[in-house]
C-alpha cells in the first residue's frame, strides 16, 4: 500500500514513506490502523514482525533526533552534514532549502520561510543541520506519524512509554530474536591486528557466548543500529553501501571504551 519503505542503509528496517499520500488516498486511516495493531500487540505482550529505523522510536517517545541518528539510516547524508559541521559551508553555496523528488519531479522546499534566499554560513550551519534532520525524519511524515500515534494511543497511553529509551522501545515492540552466536562468529571480519585466534577476539567470543539473548541483542543494536538479524542470518547483514559483514577492528588502548560505526557494522575494540 506504499505506506513504508526500506531505509537507505539496508533492506530489513522500515521507515515511513513520505509520499504515501500519493500512493494511497486513505493512507492516514491505514497508519492509524497500524498504530492500533502495534498498540494491541504491546498490550497483549505480542511482537510486531518488523523493525523500524531508530528515529521512528524516538518520534514515538517525543525525543529529539540528532545527527548521530542519521548515521545508521543514511550514511551518505550523514557524511555530508558532518562535513558541513566541521568545515566552512560558504563555498558550497547552500541555502535553507532542500530538493525533494516527487515521482521524477524535483521540487525545492524551504526549511524556513524564504529559505531559498538565506545562505548557510558558519554562524547558522548548526541550525541548518537541525532543520535538515527535522525535514528528513519528522516534517515530511508528520501527518502519518500523528495518525500512527493516535491509533497506538487508543490502546497504550503514550505517556507510559516515557519509561523507555528508543532501544528499549524497539525491544518492547519487536522483541528478541534467537541470536545464533556460531553464525555471528562465522560471518565476522577482522581488521588491524585482530584475527580469529587473537586473545582479545577469543575473549570477545567467550564473553558473547555467556550473554543472555537480550544482551546479545543490545550489542548487535549498538554496532548495527538495530537488534534485527536478517532472515537468512548474519551472512546477509547490510551496511550503508550494500552487503557488509559484522566487523571488529583493533583501535585505541585499554583505557578507552569500544565504539561503533553503525553504517559499516563495525565495532572498534581496544
Amino acid at each position: 500500500y506504499g505506506l513504508f519503505e526500506y531505509s537507505a542503509a539496508d533492506n530489513y528496517t522500515l521507515q515511513i514513506n513520505p509520499l504515501s499520500g500519493m500512493a494511497n488516498d486513505d493512507h492516514l486511516r491505514y497508519f492509524k490502523f497500524i498504530g492500533r495493531v502495534c498498540g494491541m500487540a504491546v498490550y497483549h505482550g505480542k511482537l510486531v514482525d518488523g523493525f523500524f529505523i531508530r528515529p521512528f522510536y524516538k518520534m514515538m517517545l517525543g525525543r529529539k533526533i540528532n545527527l548521530k541518528d542519521m548515521e545508521a539510516v543514511d550514511s551518505e547524508y550523514y557524511r555530508s552534514l558532518k562535513y558541513i559541521l566541521d568545515s566552512d559551508p560558504r563555498d558550497l553555496e547552500l541555502t535553507f532549502s532542500v530538493d525533494e523528488e516527487h515521482f521524477g519531479e524535483t521540487v525545492e522546499v524551504d526549511l524556513i520561510p524564504n529559505g531559498q534566499k538565506i545562505a548557510v554560513t558558519n554562524a547558522n550551519k548548526r541550525e541548518y543541520i537541525e532543520r535538515i534532520i527535522n525535514w528528513r525524519f519528522v516534517s515530511r511524515v508528520e501527518h502519518q506519524m500523528c495518525a500512527f500515534l493516535e491509533g497506538f494511543n487508543d490502546l497504550i497511553p503514550l505517556e507510559t512509554l516515557q519509561l523507555f529509551d528508543a532501544n528499549e522501545l524497539e525491544l518492547l515492540m519487536c522483541g528478541l530474536q534467537d541470536i545464533n552466536v556460531h553464525d555471528w562468529k562465522a560471518n565476522t571480519l577482522y581488521k588491524g591486528e585482530y584475527h580469529i585466534n587473537h586473545p582479545v577476539i577469543v575473549n570477545f567470543w567467550k564473553t558473547l557466548y555467556t550473554f543472555t539473548n537480550e544482551l546479545r541483542s543490545r550489542l548487535l543494536q549498538f554496532v548495527t543500529g538495530t537488534s534485527r538479524v536478517p532472515m537468512n542470518g548474519f551472512v546477509e547483514l547490510w551496511g550503508s553501501a550494500g552487503p557488509q559483514k559484522f566487523t571488529i577492528e583493533s583501535w585505541g588502548n585499554i583505557d578507552q571504551l569500544p565504539r561503533a560505526h553503525t553504517c559499516f557494522n563495525r565495532l572498534d575494540l581496544p
